[in-house]
């Protein structure tokens, strides 16, 4: 598809007449918003709306299931997906945060202020309070709503809690990383406290059991105490694994006792757990009446980490950069509710797409869906109908790291291509400033993996800043055409420019000391009154003339903020 017909008008053409006119952009951003603003009404049939049961597993890498040729065993999730519609042109993003702010508001992260990394532990930041979650328009349709395990999107405040924001009831972990059993975790030396949480109290007696099995106890149980005829009901379970630290029962690593690197065999141990806890979860489906009228959904929020065991191959990159390997995720949908079941889907999928999607599926008013990032395209999956998506913005971050070869001049005058960004647009796919490690890492079975192989690495080209792919002929991206074809690249960089000029500031205040869990019981729990006023800093203002102050100011925040340009953490 030719990006003109995406766009609607050639930026070649302004910059031949020298200049760059926002009046002159309007017809881009006016195609796209017809198109956005064309949505496919609500599904017709349906009774009665579905149960609706989402399950987001985390770190999980492209080469860690069964059905795409993986050494893990995976049944379950083999034959729930061959049974319904696989994703395989379906996107997320590279971190935890900015995917689950994406799932929950429908929205990009340039339209939340979160994105740059993820919101820590001690960071008074929490999803904004002006956006109206997605348990929050299903509760306003009539459904139940919970969730279970992983939040990570911040809980500074009660108000940030999962219960405020749309959830009847929750259990899990509020934080981006914990022991599986203990459910302690750390935000650096001596900084360490307690999360496991049930509603808004902290759930001590739970402690001892393995996450993966106590989630899934969890969600058997609602389904056990509802009634399906009564009521519908929207589950979202985020298990925490396959999340660092690498824990699993011994039972589960047995399998694999042949893999002779430590970290992988103990990853797909745990792959292993999460495929019968999804067997479990199905079958009381089954049991208590619930399956034939439900939507089983099933996500990674971001690619797997060579470094803990996970694995991308054939895809190039890894969690947190924007190569493929760190944005195309796993993912497919189950339900007796499909119309065509039982093939693979390559419509355009992204994940703010499933806020409008569910929204329809469950009767609620579209019109209240205009102004998200987000398209409803259940009718691309269940009957094989075009992807209403066109374009996917992976995000724009003005406090990552900028690119030492980036600059205005490299991006034709349209964009400093020092800033990190990707875009997608039909075919083709554009990288600025810094993507992150770019390998194509074989799946990790020699003992010493990744040990000095990890030296191995292609490096970036020096002096490089754009890079250009058709991701549909291209999609380990290996063929880089930005020299070939400038005109789409100059076409691209309108779009960013466009973008840029929609995103509001980054929000990433520093760490607050009374954030400790030394301070408050020894648990991660809210530290901040409701009433209280948090006073931001580490705002980045997208139109501040001194870029290269900006840049000065986000180099020397935080030690986290170092720690996370080079994606090592085991919080993120």
């Amino acid at each position: 598809m030719a990006l003109s017909a995406l766009t609607g008008f050639s930026v070649f053409t302004l910059l031949s007449l020298g200049y760059l006119s926002w009046d002159l952009m309007s017809p881009i951003q006016n195609h796209v918003e017809s198109v956005k603003n064309v949505r496919d009404p609500s599904p017709v049939g349906l009774k009665h709306p579905p149960h609706i049961i989402f399950i987001m597993t985390d770190d999980q890498g492209y080469n860690d299931i069964g059905y795409h040729g993986s050494e893990i065993q995976t049944p379950t999730l083999d034959k729930l997906a061959a049974d319904g519609v696989k994703l395989e042109n379906y996107y997320i993003q590279p971190i935890c945060t900015p995917s689950r702010s994406q799932l929950i508001t429908g929205r990009y992260q340039i339209h939340t202020g979160l994105q740059h990394s993820i919101i820590r532990p001690r960071q008074p930041n929490c999803l904004p309070f002006n956006q109206v979650t997605l348990p929050q328009r299903l509760q306003e349709t009539g459904y139940s709503t919970h969730m279970v395990g992983k939040w990570h999107l911040g809980f500074y405040k009660k108000e940030c809690l999962p219960t405020r924001r749309g959830f009847d009831t929750y259990f899990g972990s509020l934080t981006g990383s914990v022991d599986y059993y203990t459910y302690k975790t750390c935000d650096g030396p001596g900084m360490c406290g307690f999360d496991l949480h049930e509603g808004e109290t902290v759930a001590w007696g739970q402690a001892g059991k393995y996450s993966t099995h106590l989630y899934t106890q969890r969600v058997r149980k609602i389904l056990s105490s509802h009634d399906p005829q009564a009521q519908p009901l929207f589950i979202y379970l985020s298990f925490q694994a396959v999340h660092t630290p690498l824990q699993s029962p011994r039972g589960y690593i047995y399998p694999y006792r042949g893999l002779g690197n430590v970290a992988r065999r103990k990853y797909a141990a745990m792959v292993s757990a999460v495929d019968e806890a999804v067997r479990n979860v199905t079958y009381a489906l089954r049991k208590y009446g619930y399956y034939q009228n439900s939507v089983i959904i099933f996500s990674t929020d971001n690619g797997g980490q060579p470094l803990s065991g996970g694995n991308n191959w054939p895809l190039r990159g890894r969690k947190g950069t924007y190569w493929e390997g760190g944005v195309r995720g796993l993912g497919f949908v189950h339900s007796p509710l499909l119309k065509c079941k039982r093939r693979v889907s390559k419509a355009l999928v992204h994940i703010t797409d499933w806020y409008p999607t569910l929204v329809g599926l469950a009767g609620g008013n579209v019109s209240l869906n205009e102004g998200l990032d987000g398209y409803d395209v259940w009718r691309a999956i269940s009957e094989g109908k075009e992807s209403p998506r066109l374009e996917i913005l992976h995000n724009i971050d003005p406090l990552y790291n900028p690119a030492r070869s980036g600059s205005l001049k490299s991006g034709y005058g349209i964009w400093n291509t020092a800033i990190q960004a990707s875009i997608r647009a039909g075919d083709w796919k554009l990288l600025t400033g810094d993507p992150g490690y770019g390998d194509w890492i074989p799946p990790q079975v020699l003992p010493g993996f990744p040990g000095s192989w990890w030296n191995l690495e292609r490096h970036l080209e020096p002096h490089k800043s754009v890079w250009l792919f058709n991701i549909s002929r291209d999609p380990y991206e290996r063929y880089d055409l930005s020299e070939q074809r400038p005109d789409v690249v100059k076409e691209l960089l309108a779009r960013l420019v466009f973008y840029n000029r929609t995103s509001i500031p980054v929000r990433y205040p520093s760490e607050d000391p009374r954030g400790n869990p030394d301070l408050n019981g020894g648990a991660w729990v809210p530290w901040v009154a409701d009433e209280d006023v948090v006073l931001w800093d580490g705002l980045y203002h997208k139109n501040s003339k001194d870029v290269k102050k900006n840049y000065k100011l986000a180099k020397t925040k935080s030690f986290f903020r170092r720690l996370n340009t080079k994606m090592m953490s085991n919080q993120i």
